[in-house]
């Protein structure tokens, strides 16, 4: 039988070994989508072509592979220019095939110039029109996305696709075969010892975790690092939960950190930031740290991040192997350890204000706190964006069970991040955490939920309203009404697609709820009235008018 040019493209990605791919089909996407299908690979049919770049994203940082997409040309491609600028900054390695407009027509209502979209998201975008090279170009896009990290976007025109072969072409080796096993970078033998006497010197020392450190496997060799020094614990946002249960860690730094943490890292004389970017967020825009020399430890160092020059000290090596290098040189002693203070991070909330009571409505820190305490271990947690992504990152669950992908700073992800985490993880319970206005975005996926079978549970905080936004306008003295929308009820929404809706009013029944769920299965919406009025910090600090609440500042005398 004659082979088509879409199935040799369907072989080529095969040959990658892509187990998953998410999809919405079009003119240029749809019979490359079906020859993958029928070669083996899981395809996720979404609603929204955004939400199937968005579910990749999340796939990739749960599975640890290539996340896979197909979207059709034109309005199909432009659909999903929220979700590569996402990816591209959280370094996500993509491969997307997007299809073209036909190359024989001299006009096409669907075409455009696609490059320039893709490149000014900061992907980066392939043409195919050689046949020839193009099992070779795929090959290289493979490559190219796991080397940079970095989404790459191909484009075929399917005229060109529907084309037939003479004969079979030969393929290259499949970039698993000729990537770089890389061994991890030791640190120069000549800066451990400089470094070891910077520790030595200082008082008080706070160790900083990113991904970089979690990918190393550096933890327990922080965690070594920190009894050795007295040191504190705290990961970047990304890499929150990565010393759980740990009784020094104060976990997130930047603008999510709790009161206790900010009290805390304002004392701070030393920060050693172990694989991790130091961003506007993990810093709160250089604020964080006011008293402390910062060290970046990295296998690429970087002098200016984000418009910041982060760092006055940096460290070129493996986190792993530079903590324990460090561990090896570095004086024992207490540093600023203490029973005390282990109580006082084990008790403290991570918001002290207070807010005025409110009938028929929920505070939404105590459903965070009920979650938290009710839902079963070894499920896997998606935190979405928003107003409501504060308060869920201060929930107690390891970084291997909690997925956080917020660079970009968009609503309307998490539905989308649960699919992809669904995917990658397709024996698990995902439970994802969202706000109403950011679920309604993309709400047409729960009939994807339900039509694949797929197991998430989504508990969303429901203030009727784009909660930053209100808050903003009124700290302002604006009309809120463009922010406001009423408490929609979204578990009648969820029954409609046919999954279950619960709207919990009542947090003591929540382990009835999440047993009957944990027997039954399948997708399900929760929807917990919350007030509006309570602001969280990240908000107030910015916007100090815009809320009732008292704020309690945490005493640190006796702790340090």
């Amino acid at each position: 039988m004659a082979l088509h040019v879409f199935e040799h493209l369907a072989d080529c990605f095969a040959a990658e070994q892509v187990d998953t791919c998410f999809a919405l089909l079009g003119d240029a996407n749809m019979n490359f989508a079906a020859a993958l299908a029928q070669r083996g690979t899981r395809m996720i049919y979404v609603r929204h072509e955004h939400c199937a770049v968005a579910a990749a994203s999340a796939y990739a940082r749960k599975a640890g592979k290539v996340g896979i997409a197909t979207v059709t040309c034109g309005p199909g491609l432009t659909q999903v220019l929220t979700a590569l600028p996402a990816a591209v900054r959280a370094r996500l390695p993509l491969v997307i095939f997007a299809g073209e407009a036909p190359i024989g027509s001299a006009w096409y209502n669907q075409g455009l110039e696609q490059a320039p979209f893709v490149t000014a998201c900061g992907a980066r975008y392939h043409r195919l029109h050689h046949v020839p090279r193009m099992a070779e170009a795929i090959r290289d896009a493979f490559v190219e996305a796991q080397q940079d990290r970095v989404p790459v976007v191909i484009g075929v025109p399917f005229d060109l696709q529907a084309k037939t072969l003479d004969a079979a072409l030969p393929r290259p080796a499949p970039s698993a075969e000729i990537l770089p096993a890389l061994a991890p970078l030791p640190p120069h033998p000549d800066a451990v010892p400089t470094l070891a006497a910077r520790i030595n010197a200082a008082r008080r020392v706070v160790i900083m975790a990113g991904l970089g450190a979690a990918d190393s496997g550096a933890a327990g060799a922080c965690r070594a690092l920190a009894e050795r020094t007295g040191a504190l614990l705290c990961t970047t946002l990304p890499a929150r939960g990565l010393f759980h249960g740990e009784p020094y860690c104060l976990g997130v730094a930047g603008g999510f950190s709790s009161t206790l943490a900010r009290g805390l890292f304002a004392e701070a004389d030393l920060v050693l930031a172990f694989g991790c970017r130091l961003t506007q967020h993990n810093l709160d825009k250089g604020k964080l740290f006011p008293a402390a020399d910062i060290v970046q430890i990295d296998v690429a160092p970087r002098a200016v991040s984000q418009g910041l020059v982060a760092a006055r000290h940096h460290l070129r090596g493996d986190a792993r192997l530079t903590a324990e290098a460090l561990v090896a040189a570095t004086e024992p002693r207490p540093g600023w350890r203490s029973p005390a203070l282990a109580r006082a991070i084990a008790e403290a909330p991570a918001d002290t204000a207070s807010f005025p009571p409110e009938e028929d409505v929920l505070d939404p820190r105590d459903v965070v706190a009920a979650l938290d305490a009710a839902l079963p271990r070894g499920w896997q947690m998606v935190n979405s964006s928003g107003h409501c992504s504060f308060f869920f990152a201060h929930m107690k669950r390891p970084h291997a069970e909690f997925l956080t992908i917020r660079e970009f700073g968009a609503i309307g992800n998490g539905i989308s991040y649960a699919m992809g985490v669904a995917a990658a993880r397709p024996g698990d319970t995902v439970v994802m955490f969202d706000g109403d206005g950011s679920l309604l975005m993309h709400v047409q996926e729960l009939e994807t939920f339900r039509r694949h079978g797929l197991n998430i549970l989504i508990c969303v905080l429901n203030d009727g309203a784009y909660g930053s936004e209100i808050h903003k306008l009124r700290d302002e003295g604006l009309p809120e009404d463009g922010a406001v929308f009423g408490r929609t009820d979204l578990a009648a929404i969820a029954r409609g697609f046919g999954i279950g809706g619960e709207r919990v009013t009542d947090l003591a029944a929540l382990p009835a709820l999440i047993e009957a769920f944990a027997r039954r299965g399948g997708a399900a919406v929760w929807d917990f009235p919350v007030s509006d009025r309570v602001v969280s910090p990240v908000i107030r600090r910015a916007h100090p008018g815009g809320h009732s609440g008292t704020e309690h500042p945490v005493s640190l005398e006796g702790l340090l």
